[in-house]
Protein backbone atom coordinates (compact mmCIF):
# COMPACT_ATOMS: atom_id res chain seq x y z
CA UNK A 1 0.00 0.00 0.00
CA UNK A 2 1.56 3.19 -0.91
CA UNK A 3 1.78 6.30 2.14
CA UNK A 4 -1.72 7.93 0.07
CA UNK A 5 -3.98 4.91 -0.09
CA UNK A 6 -2.55 4.48 3.27
CA UNK A 7 -3.27 7.43 4.49
CA UNK A 8 -6.74 7.47 2.61
CA UNK A 9 -7.62 4.32 4.29
CA UNK A 10 -6.65 5.72 7.78
CA UNK A 11 -8.90 8.34 7.25
CA UNK A 12 -11.68 6.78 6.31
CA UNK A 13 -11.53 3.92 9.33
CA UNK A 14 -13.44 5.77 11.85
CA UNK A 15 -16.55 7.08 9.52
CA UNK A 16 -16.16 2.85 8.47
CA UNK A 17 -16.31 2.01 11.98
CA UNK A 18 -18.96 4.29 13.54
CA UNK A 19 -21.29 2.41 10.43
CA UNK A 20 -20.35 -1.00 11.49
CA UNK A 21 -20.83 0.32 15.42
CA UNK A 22 -24.16 1.84 14.93
CA UNK A 23 -25.49 -1.46 12.83
CA UNK A 24 -23.96 -3.20 15.89
CA UNK A 25 -25.83 -1.11 18.93
CA UNK A 26 -29.04 -1.49 16.58
CA UNK A 27 -28.92 -5.33 16.91
CA UNK A 28 -28.02 -5.24 20.02
CA UNK A 29 -30.98 -2.86 20.87
CA UNK A 30 -33.30 -4.49 18.91
CA UNK A 31 -32.28 -8.03 21.07
CA UNK A 32 -33.06 -6.55 24.19
CA UNK A 33 -36.26 -5.16 23.18
CA UNK A 34 -37.66 -8.85 21.92
CA UNK A 35 -36.76 -9.94 25.42
CA UNK A 36 -39.26 -7.49 26.87
CA UNK A 37 -41.75 -8.25 24.65
CA UNK A 38 -44.98 -10.08 26.23
CA UNK A 39 -44.88 -12.84 23.18
CA UNK A 40 -45.41 -13.28 20.20
CA UNK A 41 -45.10 -9.81 17.63
CA UNK A 42 -46.83 -9.48 14.04
CA UNK A 43 -44.62 -8.75 11.44
CA UNK A 44 -44.69 -8.99 7.42
CA UNK A 45 -42.81 -10.72 5.30
CA UNK A 46 -42.08 -9.25 1.78
CA UNK A 47 -43.69 -11.97 -0.39
CA UNK A 48 -45.45 -11.54 -1.84
CA UNK A 49 -48.45 -8.98 -0.67
CA UNK A 50 -45.32 -6.26 -0.36
CA UNK A 51 -43.23 -7.27 -3.44
CA UNK A 52 -44.08 -4.11 -5.57
CA UNK A 53 -43.45 -1.35 -2.56
CA UNK A 54 -40.51 0.66 -1.58
CA UNK A 55 -39.30 1.10 1.85
CA UNK A 56 -41.11 4.11 2.72
CA UNK A 57 -44.45 2.70 1.26
CA UNK A 58 -43.61 -0.69 3.22
CA UNK A 59 -42.85 1.50 6.27
CA UNK A 60 -45.94 3.60 6.20
CA UNK A 61 -48.16 0.42 5.59
CA UNK A 62 -46.79 -1.24 8.47
CA UNK A 63 -47.16 1.67 10.92
CA UNK A 64 -50.98 2.09 9.86
CA UNK A 65 -51.74 -1.54 10.30
CA UNK A 66 -49.58 -1.30 13.63
CA UNK A 67 -47.66 -4.10 11.91
CA UNK A 68 -44.15 -4.19 14.07
CA UNK A 69 -41.36 -5.73 11.51
CA UNK A 70 -40.88 -6.80 8.43
CA UNK A 71 -38.64 -9.64 6.51
CA UNK A 72 -37.10 -7.75 2.88
CA UNK A 73 -37.51 -11.12 0.40
CA UNK A 74 -34.74 -10.67 -1.88
CA UNK A 75 -35.09 -9.66 -5.58
CA UNK A 76 -38.42 -7.79 -4.84
CA UNK A 77 -39.29 -3.93 -5.95
CA UNK A 78 -37.46 -2.06 -2.26
CA UNK A 79 -34.12 -3.48 -3.70
CA UNK A 80 -32.53 -4.59 -0.79
CA UNK A 81 -29.55 -6.20 -2.39
CA UNK A 82 -26.15 -6.96 -1.49
CA UNK A 83 -25.39 -4.11 -4.56
CA UNK A 84 -26.32 -1.14 -2.23
CA UNK A 85 -23.41 1.06 -1.84
CA UNK A 86 -22.49 2.08 1.84
CA UNK A 87 -24.28 5.40 1.98
CA UNK A 88 -27.36 3.38 0.94
CA UNK A 89 -27.59 1.05 3.34
CA UNK A 90 -27.14 3.78 6.05
CA UNK A 91 -30.09 5.31 4.17
CA UNK A 92 -32.15 2.56 4.34
CA UNK A 93 -30.97 1.30 7.99
CA UNK A 94 -31.83 5.15 9.46
CA UNK A 95 -35.45 4.86 7.79
CA UNK A 96 -35.76 1.86 9.53
CA UNK A 97 -34.59 3.42 12.92
CA UNK A 98 -36.73 6.31 12.49
CA UNK A 99 -39.74 4.57 12.35
CA UNK A 100 -41.95 1.92 14.53
CA UNK A 101 -40.83 -0.33 12.35
CA UNK A 102 -38.06 -2.67 12.84
CA UNK A 103 -35.92 -4.53 9.87
CA UNK A 104 -36.21 -8.38 11.76
CA UNK A 105 -35.01 -10.38 8.68
CA UNK A 106 -34.04 -10.70 5.40
CA UNK A 107 -35.59 -13.31 3.21
CA UNK A 108 -32.52 -14.86 1.11
CA UNK A 109 -33.22 -17.57 -1.50
CA UNK A 110 -30.37 -19.13 -1.04
CA UNK A 111 -29.73 -22.93 -0.61
CA UNK A 112 -27.57 -25.79 -0.32
CA UNK A 113 -28.96 -28.96 -1.43
CA UNK A 114 -27.45 -28.98 -4.79
CA UNK A 115 -24.85 -31.60 -6.41
CA UNK A 116 -23.68 -29.14 -8.64
CA UNK A 117 -20.56 -27.79 -6.54
CA UNK A 118 -20.07 -24.37 -8.38
CA UNK A 119 -23.67 -23.77 -7.44
CA UNK A 120 -23.06 -24.75 -4.26
CA UNK A 121 -20.15 -22.41 -3.32
CA UNK A 122 -22.31 -19.90 -5.28
CA UNK A 123 -24.82 -19.96 -2.96
CA UNK A 124 -22.37 -20.48 0.31
CA UNK A 125 -20.42 -17.05 -0.73
CA UNK A 126 -23.90 -15.52 -1.62
CA UNK A 127 -25.02 -15.86 1.69
CA UNK A 128 -21.97 -14.75 3.45
CA UNK A 129 -22.89 -11.25 1.30
CA UNK A 130 -26.26 -10.83 2.43
CA UNK A 131 -25.01 -11.54 6.07
CA UNK A 132 -22.75 -8.54 5.62
CA UNK A 133 -25.68 -6.80 3.98
CA UNK A 134 -27.81 -7.34 7.11
CA UNK A 135 -25.19 -6.46 9.82
CA UNK A 136 -24.98 -3.00 7.68
CA UNK A 137 -28.34 -2.75 7.91
CA UNK A 138 -28.96 -3.42 11.90
CA UNK A 139 -30.72 -6.50 10.93
CA UNK A 140 -29.94 -9.67 13.09
CA UNK A 141 -31.08 -12.62 10.75
CA UNK A 142 -30.49 -13.47 7.13
CA UNK A 143 -33.54 -16.66 6.23
CA UNK A 144 -32.11 -19.49 4.47
CA UNK A 145 -33.59 -22.46 2.66
CA UNK A 146 -33.32 -26.08 1.79
CA UNK A 147 -35.46 -26.72 -1.49
CA UNK A 148 -34.98 -30.97 -2.37
CA UNK A 149 -33.44 -34.06 -0.51
CA UNK A 150 -33.00 -34.77 -4.91
CA UNK A 151 -34.07 -38.12 -4.13
CA UNK A 152 -36.13 -38.47 -7.32
CA UNK A 153 -32.73 -38.17 -8.62
CA UNK A 154 -30.86 -41.20 -7.33
CA UNK A 155 -29.20 -39.38 -4.57
CA UNK A 156 -29.77 -41.38 -0.99
CA UNK A 157 -31.06 -38.65 1.20
CA UNK A 158 -28.39 -38.53 4.10
CA UNK A 159 -26.01 -37.30 1.43
CA UNK A 160 -27.82 -33.87 1.13
CA UNK A 161 -28.76 -33.61 4.51
CA UNK A 162 -24.85 -33.86 5.45
CA UNK A 163 -24.42 -31.83 2.72
CA UNK A 164 -26.95 -28.57 3.80
CA UNK A 165 -25.76 -29.50 6.97
CA UNK A 166 -21.84 -28.72 6.36
CA UNK A 167 -22.94 -25.51 4.42
CA UNK A 168 -25.08 -24.21 7.44
CA UNK A 169 -22.08 -25.19 9.38
CA UNK A 170 -19.59 -22.36 7.14
CA UNK A 171 -22.41 -19.70 6.81
CA UNK A 172 -23.08 -19.95 10.43
CA UNK A 173 -19.99 -19.21 11.68
CA UNK A 174 -19.01 -16.85 9.25
CA UNK A 175 -22.08 -14.63 9.91
CA UNK A 176 -21.93 -14.96 13.85
CA UNK A 177 -18.43 -12.86 13.41
CA UNK A 178 -21.08 -10.07 12.50
CA UNK A 179 -23.71 -10.45 15.10
CA UNK A 180 -26.17 -12.11 12.09
CA UNK A 181 -28.34 -15.15 12.17
CA UNK A 182 -28.89 -17.79 10.05
CA UNK A 183 -32.06 -18.50 10.27
CA UNK A 184 -32.85 -22.01 8.16
CA UNK A 185 -36.36 -21.73 7.14
CA UNK A 186 -38.58 -25.05 6.99
CA UNK A 187 -39.49 -25.70 3.05
CA UNK A 188 -38.93 -27.44 0.13
CA UNK A 189 -39.32 -31.14 -1.33
CA UNK A 190 -39.31 -33.40 1.63
CA UNK A 191 -37.20 -30.78 3.66
CA UNK A 192 -40.40 -29.14 4.90
CA UNK A 193 -40.40 -32.10 6.92
CA UNK A 194 -39.60 -31.12 10.39
CA UNK A 195 -37.98 -34.03 11.11
CA UNK A 196 -36.02 -33.77 8.01
CA UNK A 197 -35.11 -30.24 9.55
CA UNK A 198 -34.08 -31.58 12.46
CA UNK A 199 -31.87 -34.14 11.24
CA UNK A 200 -29.71 -30.77 9.31
CA UNK A 201 -29.96 -28.88 12.74
CA UNK A 202 -28.38 -32.40 14.47
CA UNK A 203 -25.80 -32.64 12.00
CA UNK A 204 -24.77 -28.58 11.66
CA UNK A 205 -21.66 -27.86 14.05
CA UNK A 206 -22.39 -24.11 14.18
CA UNK A 207 -24.48 -23.01 17.05
CA UNK A 208 -25.42 -19.49 15.24
CA UNK A 209 -27.97 -21.61 12.89
CA UNK A 210 -31.65 -21.68 14.12
CA UNK A 211 -35.09 -22.45 12.36
CA UNK A 212 -37.67 -20.32 10.82
CA UNK A 213 -40.90 -22.32 11.31
CA UNK A 214 -43.58 -22.06 8.61
CA UNK A 215 -46.53 -22.82 9.39
CA UNK A 216 -46.53 -25.72 6.68
CA UNK A 217 -48.99 -28.25 6.23
CA UNK A 218 -46.46 -31.16 6.81
CA UNK A 219 -46.15 -29.92 10.18
CA UNK A 220 -49.19 -32.13 11.21
CA UNK A 221 -47.42 -34.99 10.01
CA UNK A 222 -45.20 -37.26 11.28
CA UNK A 223 -46.95 -37.32 14.47
CA UNK A 224 -48.92 -33.67 14.17
CA UNK A 225 -48.23 -30.18 15.14
CA UNK A 226 -46.81 -30.86 19.11
CA UNK A 227 -44.23 -33.64 18.13
CA UNK A 228 -43.11 -31.70 15.25
CA UNK A 229 -42.47 -28.11 17.27
CA UNK A 230 -40.84 -30.12 20.22
CA UNK A 231 -38.75 -31.14 17.63
CA UNK A 232 -37.31 -27.99 16.86
CA UNK A 233 -38.33 -25.64 19.84
CA UNK A 234 -34.99 -25.07 21.07
CA UNK A 235 -34.08 -23.65 17.79
CA UNK A 236 -36.96 -21.12 16.52
CA UNK A 237 -36.04 -17.88 16.39
CA UNK A 238 -38.51 -16.52 13.53
CA UNK A 239 -41.92 -18.00 12.29
CA UNK A 240 -43.59 -17.37 9.00
CA UNK A 241 -47.25 -17.54 9.48
CA UNK A 242 -50.03 -18.16 6.11
CA UNK A 243 -53.68 -16.57 6.12
CA UNK A 244 -54.78 -16.94 9.54
CA UNK A 245 -58.48 -18.25 8.03
CA UNK A 246 -57.27 -21.56 6.92
CA UNK A 247 -59.28 -23.61 9.81
CA UNK A 248 -57.11 -26.75 8.73
CA UNK A 249 -54.08 -25.31 10.45
CA UNK A 250 -54.39 -25.25 14.48
CA UNK A 251 -53.32 -21.55 15.02
CA UNK A 252 -54.59 -21.34 18.93
CA UNK A 253 -52.01 -24.49 19.27
CA UNK A 254 -49.26 -22.80 17.46
CA UNK A 255 -49.69 -19.53 19.93
CA UNK A 256 -49.79 -21.94 22.92
CA UNK A 257 -46.82 -23.89 21.74
CA UNK A 258 -45.07 -20.40 21.03
CA UNK A 259 -45.88 -19.10 24.26
CA UNK A 260 -44.68 -22.40 26.26
CA UNK A 261 -40.78 -21.45 25.06
CA UNK A 262 -41.26 -18.03 25.74
CA UNK A 263 -40.96 -17.14 22.16
CA UNK A 264 -41.25 -13.09 21.84
CA UNK A 265 -39.98 -12.92 18.69
CA UNK A 266 -41.48 -11.89 15.29
CA UNK A 267 -44.45 -14.10 13.57
CA UNK A 268 -44.52 -12.48 10.27
CA UNK A 269 -47.34 -12.91 7.55
CA UNK A 270 -46.41 -14.49 4.32
CA UNK A 271 -50.07 -14.04 2.72
CA UNK A 272 -51.17 -12.77 -1.01
CA UNK A 273 -51.51 -9.95 -2.49
CA UNK A 274 -54.63 -8.05 -2.33
CA UNK A 275 -55.65 -5.08 -4.21
CA UNK A 276 -56.38 -2.94 -0.40
CA UNK A 277 -53.33 -4.69 1.70
CA UNK A 278 -53.62 -2.43 4.95
CA UNK A 279 -57.53 -3.13 5.39
CA UNK A 280 -56.18 -6.67 5.24
CA UNK A 281 -53.11 -6.31 6.99
CA UNK A 282 -55.05 -4.72 10.09
CA UNK A 283 -57.82 -7.77 9.79
CA UNK A 284 -54.66 -10.04 10.17
CA UNK A 285 -53.56 -8.71 13.24
CA UNK A 286 -56.62 -8.72 14.81
CA UNK A 287 -57.00 -12.31 14.60
CA UNK A 288 -53.56 -13.03 15.62
CA UNK A 289 -53.91 -11.02 18.60
CA UNK A 290 -57.58 -12.88 19.15
CA UNK A 291 -55.90 -16.39 18.64
CA UNK A 292 -53.95 -15.72 21.72
CA UNK A 293 -56.63 -14.13 24.10
CA UNK A 294 -54.66 -11.01 23.91
CA UNK A 295 -57.71 -8.64 22.48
Amino acid sequence: MSDLNRRRFLAAMPAAMGVLGAAGSLIESARAEDNTASGPRVGLVTYNLAKDWDIPTIIANCTEARFEAVELRTTHAHTVEVTLSREKRMEVSKMFSDSSVRLASLGSTFEYHSQDREELKKNIEGTKEYVRLAADLGCDGVKVRPNSLLEEKGIPREKTIAQIARALTEVGNDAASAGVEIRLEVHGHETNRVPVIRSIMDQCQSPNVYVCWNCNESDLDDGGLEKNFQLLADKIHFVHMRDLYVEEYPWRKLFSLLNGIGYKSYCCAEIPESCDPVRIMKYYRALFLAYQDRL
